[in-house]
């Protein structure tokens, strides 16, 4: 027996026939509680996606309402949604995708204070913000609760993927970026390109899938950097800091905490392909 309806045989009939999956990983994925931090951009195709692949428990994390220039990108979001939260504009089109899964909304965006509780009963985080202070808060609460870290960013034509995992020896987002920029560094021109965020947001859906399943190999220790204009790929590898505040030898940070509230550009790792900043 697989322990799945034949409704869900036949939804997800496609997984189940790949040998790296079957009836028994599809369990796992509707058995998963994933949160997705922001719906905007990224979130939108990780939401979707993840939907579709029958994650059993979507949380939701956004305090922002529709807006009309949220629709050049983020298409879980629609005309007619214009003005509503968007967790409940997402939800409804999740729901349209896959009726059979929970979906946990929280209409307010994360904080150092809210961080724990509100991350807590997930297995996997998803960054798919544009806020620097909730990204530092996201990987402090993370390595603090022992969850994978699923990071993405976007800003003009560049984009950025990596998984962080938690406990000292690999790398977490503050070995790669120990502190944000100050606030008058390099603004972003404008942007992101639109479909910008189709590109990197399946990205952090297939890694969290990979992650819930056990399969393949992660992104750990590494940054997936992309350039839409010359539609090129390149890794970087990323190295744990011993000195690390929060995943390091002697850690100091002991509960979420984002320092500093810069919204600007995030210098990235030097090498070729880096991505220099991120936004929703």
């Amino acid at each position: 027996m697989s322990g799945l309806s034949d409704e869900q045989m036949e939804r997800y009939a496609r997984h189940v026939s790949l040998p790296e999956i079957g009836p028994e990983g599809q369990g796992k994925l509707l058995d998963a509680k994933v949160a997705i931090v922001g719906l905007g951009g990224l979130g939108s195709p990780v939401s979707m996606y993840l939907a579709a692949a029958g994650i059993g428990t979507l949380g939701l994390i956004d305090g922002d309402r529709v807006e009309l220039t949220n629709l050049q990108r983020q298409i879980v979001h629609d005309t007619p949604g214009i003005g509503r939260p968007k967790v409940e504009s997402a939800a409804d089109r999740l729901r349209g995708i896959n009726p059979g899964i929970g979906f946990v909304l929280h209409d307010a965006g994360l904080s150092a204070e809210n961080a724990l509780e509100v991350l807590e009963p997930y297995d996997i985080v998803i960054d798919c913000t544009d806020n620097f202070l909730a990204r530092y808060v996201m990987n402090d609460a993370a390595q603090l609760m022992g969850k994978p870290f699923v990071h993405g960013a976007i800003f003009e034509f560049h984009g950025r993927a990596a998984v962080f995992m938690p406990g000292k020896g690999t790398p977490c987002y503050r070995c790669l970026f120990p502190e944000p920029p100050p606030p008058e560094a390099a603004r972003a021109r404008g942007g992101p390109f639109g479909v910008l965020p189709g590109i990197i947001g399946p990205i952090e859906a297939t890694e969290a899938v990979k992650l819930i399943l056990g399969i393949g190999e992660p992104l750990v220790g590494k940054i997936l950097s992309f350039d839409a204009l010359e539609m090129e790929f390149t890794k970087l590898n990323v190295k744990w800091d011993p000195g690390c505040l929060v995943c390091g030898e002697n850690p100091t940070i002991t509960e979420p905490t984002g320092i500093g509230e810069s919204h600007g550009p995030t210098p990235a790792p030097s090498g070729r392909g880096d991505v220099t900043a991120a936004g929703r």
